[in-house]
């Protein structure tokens, strides 16, 4: 399968336009600082993109950012902007036409951003053997990747390899594809499907027991969006299956328990999050206004206290006193935004 997916997105696609179907699509709702970010990126390594929107977790000033099948590099030229000249991002692919067109514009996107030195560095290899990159182990502040873990026959080995890459404190912030069941053997060996991100999606709970069972203990999601397919010989070979796209970010923090308990702790965000002056949300189910204390539990205190995330909040309480299982405050229910769950037509992660 690994030669399949190198022969579809290295020879097969030449563009964008060439996908058969919208799982894996073009951006959509970009913020206009985003909008700014891309535009300053070359022109080849664009039309070479074929993700599912830009995944861009916050706060990632000075970070070192692995890019898990970073393609030609679109991502990883956007993400260079926003972790500055001293942050680093690495890209890592195992197609080497794509390899070929982001190591192309090094030194133009160099100079494009006008950095002294190149903070962007690709290597080629299997997501699924990282410690073969020559990357020190819990090296890395973020890792991201965009609508290609699906691709991968191991995912267990992906989530392992990056689980030990991470700092503590360190997260996983990623977009892929998803099954609403588990899907047939016949289909996983579909090229076509299998490269359009369908038949090697998860089905969403056996993901949330894998990312578990690998260290990355309290999964949260972030968004997620229903894809629909307008390509009719693909709805019949898939038979009726739902896929969704969802944006999961995953905390390496030891301290996290197996269940989200109540310890009487609340947060204050301090609106220090550069693009975020007046809240930020942190998944699907916590939403901070600048300035409001918020009750939390005690794994988000830790993803929050222990990551790149603590300077930017004021802290509350302790866990000297255990009050049971962690419920939100009605309150709280009450100030959150709709959660992000949508459906378009356009498919995006």
């Amino acid at each position: 399968m690994h030669d399949a997916v190198k022969e579809y997105y290295g020879k097969t696609l030449q563009s964008s336009e060439d996908l058969q179907t919208n799982a894996c699509c073009t951006d959509s709702n970009l913020t206009t600082d985003v909008k700014t970010i891309l535009a300053n990126i070359h022109d080849e390594v664009l039309a070479k993109y074929y993700g599912c929107g830009l995944v861009t977790p916050e706060s990632l000033t000075d970070c070192h950012i692995l890019d898990l099948g970073c393609g030609a590099g679109r991502d990883c030229y956007a993400l260079a902007q926003m972790v500055g000249e001293h942050g680093f991002v690495t890209g890592v692919d195992m197609t080497e036409e794509q390899l070929a067109v982001a190591n192309k514009h090094l030194a133009y996107h160099q100079q494009k951003f006008g950095y002294q030195q190149a903070n962007t560095e690709f290597k080629l290899g299997y997501i699924e053997k990282l410690d073969q990159l020559g990357l020190a182990e819990s090296s890395i502040d973020v890792i991201v990747s965009n609508c290609v873990i699906n691709l991968s026959p191991n995912k267990e080995a992906v989530l392992k390899q990056a689980y030990a890459l991470l700092k503590n404190g360190g997260e996983m912030y990623f977009a892929d594809v998803y099954a609403d069941r588990r899907i047939p053997e016949h289909l996983k060996n579909d090229p076509l499907l299998y490269g359009e991100c369908l038949s090697g999606a998860l089905y969403q709970g056996d993901f949330i027991e894998l990312a578990k069972q690998v260290g990355f203990t309290d999964p949260r999601l972030v968004e997620r969006r229903e894809i629909t397919i307008d390509n009719p010989e693909i709805i019949e070979r898939v038979q009726g299956i739902k896929f969704h796209s969802n944006t999961y970010r995953l905390f390496k923090a030891p301290e996290l328990e197996a269940n989200q308990e109540d310890y009487g702790l609340t947060v204050v965000y301090q609106g220090t999050v550069t693009s975020h002056p007046d809240a930020l949300q942190l998944d699907q189910d916590n939403f901070f206004a600048k300035g409001e204390k918020v009750k939390v539990s005690g794994n988000t205190w830790q993803m929050l206290q222990h990551s790149r995330f603590k300077s930017h909040f004021e802290f509350v309480g302790d866990f000297g006193q255990h009050l049971g299982a962690f419920t939100r405050s009605p309150s709280c229910a009450t100030n959150q935004p709709k959660a992000k769950t949508s459906t378009t037509t356009l498919g995006c992660c």
